[in-house]
């Protein structure tokens, strides 16, 4: 490291005191960072909090003792800093040691991208260090020697697992973020690059699932681990207004609290509402055009909220799908002009039943498509009651799990990751009197995945069962909304034939 130190900046005194942090890394992220610092953002931080501290001060005494590798997991409630110690142990391990392999990953590459791996250009920026290195979306390089000392930022891929075999580098540090959702497979290849003492393995997420490698890390596998678990109650950057929000809404012992907040599993094996496995099959499936010719075509329509998110207008005929329209908005006039390329579709597809989100700018697609003419679209609130009182706490979820039925008996989708990721991503609790509850959207933009606009485009077509339309109704002039809701003995939820 000696020829390599006279390539960074801040002398020769900045490179002997990182050197000295080698088996320090609390000790590094005190002295690096410009905590209460005027004019930075950590003004108001006198340093770590207490959990991370105990955790940096536990992995510097298992490296100093370099007796084998140091295995870290911590489960975790939300919000309490955990992508912060995450970035802190990268920079504190590149900076500290020569030439090292360090990979990075996360249950979604969503989460990798604007997370986890964002956090480290944050941190990167006020560290007094910083200019040593060049941060990218995927790499993090030491400028001393970019091509062999750096740090990787790789979605996980259980069909192509290499990159997080051993090899025979010194210094390896391998970062699992959210590691419930990361495949049983890429911790069985990841543990043959733990053969060097020294190297460190840092497992960290919201223990969602209590079933697969990651809580196995606290339970079987327990006596190789270091094991942790954050309360977010005692976190000091946590957020109180949610937590308690929360507390009202899912009930203190309920599994979604136990996650979120607690940094306990569920009861149940997982929080997914539905499986990979159930979602994957579906993407597999062909369907005979001449299977669904006597089913209802049905539109669903999500209209967008905010400017990240996608309107999407989705066609369903019985277990197929025949077609998906994505539109980002623009412009001041988006939402009439989302309105007339509704109207396009209902042209095209001639559906018997036209559903639309009507919460927030979705009523106004809803109100246009009336002044055109198209009285059938049926505005559908997912706040309002279900069909279901016993099952679902309200419309959505009844919709979200009318979906899920579909998928389990035969329904077929693209294979298109965005919506395969829609369909998996979304959580689920239980409301006061035992009522299925998805997690509200803004919750899933907070674990780092997107609002699964697809997905709900699919889920409103199955808002209310629909009639097949007779070739006479559709020369008729457009019925009246209410009417798509007939004789429930003679219609379909979209799960197979008409009944």
């Amino acid at each position: 490291m000696a020829s390599e130190a006279t390539q960074l900046s801040g002398g020769k005194d900045l490179v002997e005191a990182v050197a000295s942090f080698v088996f320090d890394p609390l000790g590094y992220v005190c002295a690096m960072f410009p905590w209460e610092e005027p004019g930075t953002r950590l003004v108001a931080e006198i340093g770590p909090d207490v959990w991370q501290a105990e955790i940096l001060m536990d992995l510097g005494v298992g490296v100093e003792r370099g007796e084998g590798p140091v295995q870290i997991a911590v489960k975790s409630g939300h919000g309490v800093g955990k992508t912060a110690l995450i970035a802190w142990i990268i920079h504190w391990f590149i900076s500290t040691r020569p030439h090292p392999q360090i990979v990075c990953t996360a249950n979604t590459k969503t989460q990798l991208e604007t997370k986890t791996w964002r956090e480290l250009a944050k941190w990167n920026d006020l560290a007094f260090n910083g200019d040593w290195f060049n941060w990218s979306a995927t790499t993090f390089r030491c400028l001393a020697a970019p091509g062999t000392w750096f740090a990787a930022a790789i979605p996980w891929n259980k069909d192509k697992s290499e990159a997080f075999a051993g090899t025979h580098e010194e210094h390896v540090l391998v970062v699992f973020d959210e590691s419930s959702l990361i495949d049983d497979t890429i911790w069985e290849v990841a543990e043959g690059a733990f053969t060097t003492p020294g190297s460190v393995w840092l497992a960290m997420g919201n223990p969602t699932r209590n079933i697969g490698r990651f809580i196995e890390c606290f339970r079987r596998y327990r006596h190789r681990w270091r094991t942790f678990t954050v309360d977010s109650r005692t976190a000091k950057k946590a957020d109180r207004t949610k937590i308690n929000q929360w507390e009202e809404d899912y009930g203190e012992d309920s599994d979604f609290f136990r996650v979120r907040v607690r940094g306990l599993p569920p009861r149940v094996s997982s929080m997914q509402f539905i499986g990979q496995d159930i979602v994957e099959a579906a993407s597999r499936r062909v369907i005979h055009p001449s299977s669904i010719q006597k089913s209802p075509i049905i539109i669903g329509v999500d209209v967008a909220r905010y400017g990240d998110d996608k309107s999407v207008i989705y066609v369903r005929q019985g277990l197929a799908t025949m077609e998906i329209r994505k539109y980002m908005a623009t412009g001041s006039q988006w939402l009439m002009d989302f309105a007339g390329i509704v109207s396009e579709a209902i042209n095209v597809w001639e559906p018997d039943g036209v559903f639309i989100d009507e919460v927030g700018l979705g009523a106004g697609v809803v109100d246009r498509l009336r002044q055109l003419g198209y009285n059938d679209a049926v505005g559908v609130n997912g706040a309002r009651e279900p069909q279901d009182k016993d099952l679902y706490l309200n419309k959505r979820v009844e919709c979200w799990g009318r979906m899920r039925d579909w998928l389990k008996s035969g329904g077929a989708i693209p294979n298109d990751q965005e919506l395969i990721d829609d369909l998996t991503a979304i959580e689920y609790g239980f409301a006061g009197r035992n009522q299925f509850q998805l997690e509200k959207k803004e919750d899933m933009k907070a674990r780092g995945f997107a609002s699964p606009d697809i997905a709900d485009a699919l889920a409103l077509t199955f808002a209310y069962p629909v009639q097949k339309k007779s070739e006479i109704q559709k020369i008729l002039p457009h019925t009246r909304g209410e009417q798509v809701v007939r004789d429930w003995d003679f219609l379909e939820w979209g799960i197979g034939e008409a009944r």
